[in-house]
């Protein structure tokens, strides 16, 4: 089994030739994002990703948590390492400067995010979900609440969560029911069960501070009924202490496919009383406050099928190097060679790497595009950031996570018989990114948001014009003479052409015959995740032929012209039977009546 190595190269080409790191280090409040200090960070993430959160993967995979009587034990060697994490400031990275962070731009904290995710994707999720607490209080918490838990969730001290579902209410957050019950001093009492609440109880952290979605007395019925509470699981005195137990209290923990470190809860809450908790924003607007860490969530995990895909790769290419079988074919008599020289295992090994520079391309864009939403100085540039960011979100968690399975799926296939034994590592990515398409927003749900919010409800306006941008790239191909970029600007063409009907399907569609529409919804999302992958391949083949015609001889820009011709003909390709089962899918899919089912 191979150790993770982070992908150090490629993470500084893509912030720098295709995120836009510079023109990001230009904007308000991220003047410190200087390369120098980039590389330094990543540098050092990589030091501590590879040497203390790689090692602890397997050991958690075999361990897992451990529930006793309410209590949670973290697998060997976690609570050390996240004490590690914290001291070193990884928990603070782009966080508030005024709560104690390094105030960091997003482009920056992804990198490193993925970093974690792929060394140990288990781990990575209580920093995940606490930087979403975290977003919350300080978008809609009081300065009360902020004062009181932002600088120990920054620092690390303790970590956060978020409580939405329940036994009967899973994706559909109108079935609601946990109870918040006014006290009269400003405080609530809440009575209800969450459950899959990731890292709702562990040993790692003095406190925990959940933010758990429930119902006013007097609340209307459906999600415009559901306000915010933050619940900490122990209560904090005025001088910062820890006071008494909250009346919160796991009762068991889930046994599951994958990420078994990851201790998964069932959170009971007033099961003796009532469990003290403190309104966040206005009553009734719980859910819109849910959606800030919502989005910061399905980026992450959009950034875990990134990071998986990478680590499967990783493992992939050690098994095919190391791993001597059969002779090369046309080598007649030949001696023994290493999988890797075989065709097909090399057109397995391409996809994968392919892929995931695709999506980490897209990702980064995303991300430097949030930075750019956030912190440009013109309105108008940030709202035309801020409409992609929100179409793109959704292509980034659902379209990643999607592959990441698929992508891990062929590390096992590299591996043959031995992908399907444990001992070899490849099971446990696989094992893992199964959860990554269904877990905060399935594919689905990301589909049906994309077509609707961001497409039909929008009329186009933000797809037309990053379709536009995408035509502007094929330009920049014809002006090339390789035959490579001949190929990626065919490929890229019908791709965008195959795009852009089915957009102009689903603006004809959606209000008129929504489940027509919505049949090809998640065929769109990956229609445009392929388009936007391709997209990004070839503006990367872009900047790799830049700097060769520059006098690089550095193999790394070859390489890159390599990957991103073979993306286009290996995966972009795909586009056009995408379009076509959006636009004529909706009939066979639709005809059975349900009892012929």
């Amino acid at each position: 089994m191979s150790e993770y190595r982070a992908p150090i190269r490629d993470m500084q080409f893509v912030m720098k030739e295709l995120a836009g790191l510079d023109q990001v280090a230009q904007l308000p409040g991220c003047e410190e994002a200087s390369e120098d200090l980039v590389d330094a960070i990543l540098e050092e993430a990589g030091k501590f990703a590879s040497g203390v959160l790689s090692p602890l993967n397997r050991v958690g995979d075999k361990e897992g948590a451990k529930w006793n009587d309410g209590e949670v034990t973290t697998a060997p060697g976690w609570k050390e390492a996240y004490t590690q994490f914290a001291e070193s400031g990884w928990t603070s990275l782009a966080c508030d400067p005024d709560y104690g962070g390094q105030g960091l731009p997003k482009i920056i904290n992804v990198a490193v995010m993925e970093m974690w995710k792929s060394a140990n994707m288990a781990f990575s999720l209580c920093p995940m979900l606490t930087t979403g607490a975290i977003e919350a209080l300080m978008l809609r918490g009081t300065d009360e609440q902020k004062a009181t838990y932002l600088t120990k969730m920054v620092s690390g001290e303790w970590t956060g969560t978020m409580n939405l579902t329940e036994p009967a209410a899973g994706s559909d957050l109108a079935a609601v029911r946990t109870k918040a019950e006014p006290q009269g001093d400003g405080s609530y009492k809440i009575f209800g069960q969450k459950i899959f609440i990731t890292y709702g109880e562990h040993d790692m952290t003095d406190n925990i501070v959940h933010l758990v979605l429930a119902r006013l007395p007097d609340a209307p019925e459906g999600v415009k009924g559901i306000s915010l509470f933050v619940v900490p699981k122990f209560m904090v005195k005025d001088d910062g202490s820890l006071g008494e137990r909250n009346d919160v209290k796991c009762v068991s923990i889930e046994h599951k496919l994958g990420i078994h470190a990851s201790p998964t809860c069932v959170l009971a809450f007033g099961d003796n009383g009532g469990a003290v908790g403190y309104l966040v924003g206005e009553a009734n607007r719980g859910l819109e406050y849910m959606f800030i860490m919502m989005n910061e969530a399905r980026f992450a995990v959009g950034m875990e099928g990134v990071a998986l895909s990478e680590r499967a790769y990783q493992q992939a290419v050690w098994y095919a190097k190391d791993r001597v079988q059969g002779t090369e074919a046309g080598v007649r008599g030949g001696p023994k060679v290493p999988i890797i020289r075989h065709a097909d295992v090399r057109r397995l090994l391409m996809s994968m790497r392919s892929q995931t520079e695709a999506m980490r391309a897209v990702a980064y864009v995303v991300a430097a595009a949030t930075d750019v939403a956030h912190c440009h100085p013109d309105e108008g540039e940030r709202q035309r950031a801020q409409a992609f960011v929100d179409l793109m979100i959704p292509v980034v968690k659902g379209w990643s996570t999607e592959n990441s399975v698929d992508i891990a799926s062929m590390g096992v296939q590299v591996h043959g018989g031995m992908g399907f034994i444990e001992e070899t590592g490849a099971a446990q990515h696989l094992r893992d990114a199964r959860i990554t398409p269904i877990y905060e927003g399935t594919t689905a749900i990301q589909a049906n948001d994309l077509i609707g919010r961001k497409i039909a409800r929008e009329k186009g306006v933000t797809i037309k014009a990053v379709i536009e941008d995408m035509r502007g790239t094929v330009q920049a191909l014809g002006g090339q003479d390789a035959p490579a970029f001949a190929a990626m600007a065919t490929s890229l063409t019908e791709g965008i052409n195959a795009l852009e009907a089915a957009v102009e399907y689903i603006l004809a569609t959606y209000a008129d015959d929504i489940k027509a529409a919505s049949v090809g919804s998640v065929p769109m999302l990956k229609l445009l995740g392929i388009v936007a992958g391709g997209w990004q391949m070839a503006r990367a083949a872009l900047a790799s032929q830049k700097q060769i015609d520059g006098g690089s001889s550095d193999a790394f820009y070859a390489n890159k012209i390599v990957t991103a011709r073979f993306f286009a003909d290996h995966v972009l390709s795909q586009a056009a039977g995408l379009s076509y089962t959006i636009l004529n899918g909706a009939e066979g899919a639709l005809a059975l009546e349900d009892d012929a089912f």
